[in-house]
C-alpha cells in the first residue's frame, strides 16, 4: 500500500480481521496511532486491508483525521507560495520528532481558520527542506517566518501563547 507521508497529519486506525481470518485468542489493542499518512490520500470512509504476521488479513477503518488547515509548503514550492504570494504568509517550521512543534502547529491551525483570506499559513518540514531552513539560518525549532511581499518581516522562535503569534501577525499585516 503506497501512501504518502505528511507529519502534521494524525490518524486513528480500528482493526477489525476479516471473516475469513482465523480467531485468536487474545486481541492485541485494537486501536493504535499512525501518523505518517496523509488524509488528502485516506479519507475517513476508507477502508484499507493488509496482511498480519500470521498471514491474515486485517482490515483497517479510518476512526479519526486531524487535518491541519495550514499547508505542507515545500523546497519545490516555496518561491510559488511564499515569495511570489499577493497575501501575506506564515510559515511554520517543524520537525515530525518535535513535541513543542506539533502544539505550535494546533496555535496555527487556529490561527489559519481566524485570519483565512488575508494570510496564508503553511508548514515546513525542516528535516526533508533543509535548504529552505538554511536558507532562513533555523537552527532550531519550532520557528514561525511572517513574510509580505516576499520579503522575511517577523521571526518567532520557541513555543508562545497565541496571542504572541496573533500580535506579529497584526504588525505585518498593518504594516
Amino acid at each position: 500500500m503506497a501512501v504518502s507521508s505528511s507529519s502534521s497529519s494524525s490518524i486513528c486506525f480500528n482493526s477489525t480481521r476479516l471473516p475469513s481470518a482465523r480467531p485468536i485468542s487474545s486481541p492485541p489493542s485494537r486501536l493504535f496511532p499512525v501518523t505518517t499518512i496523509c488524509p488528502r490520500s485516506l479519507l475517513p470512509s476508507d477502508s484499507r486491508s493488509l496482511l498480519s504476521s500470521t498471514g491474515s488479513r486485517l482490515r483497517f477503518s479510518a476512526l479519526c483525521v486531524r487535518d491541519s488547515k495550514a499547508a505542507e509548503v515545500t523546497e519545490r514550492s516555496w518561491e510559488n507560495s511564499v515569495l511570489k504570494s499577493e497575501t501575506p504568509v506564515l510559515v511554520e517550521f517543524y520537525t515530525s520528532w518535535c513535541g513543542p512543534c506539533r502544539m505550535v502547529t494546533r496555535i496555527i491551525d487556529e490561527i489559519a481558520g481566524d485570519y483565512a483570506g488575508k494570510l496564508n499559513c503553511y508548514v515546513l518540514n525542516a528535516d526533508s527542506d533543509s535548504l529552505v531552513a538554511e536558507e532562513y539560518e533555523i537552527k532550531a525549532v519550532p520557528v514561525v517566518l511572517l513574510f509580505k511581499n516576499g520579503e522575511k518581516r517577523e521571526s518567532i522562535m520557541g513555543t508562545m501563547p497565541k496571542e504572541f503569534y496573533v500580535a506579529a501577525i497584526e504588525r505585518v499585516l498593518n504594516s
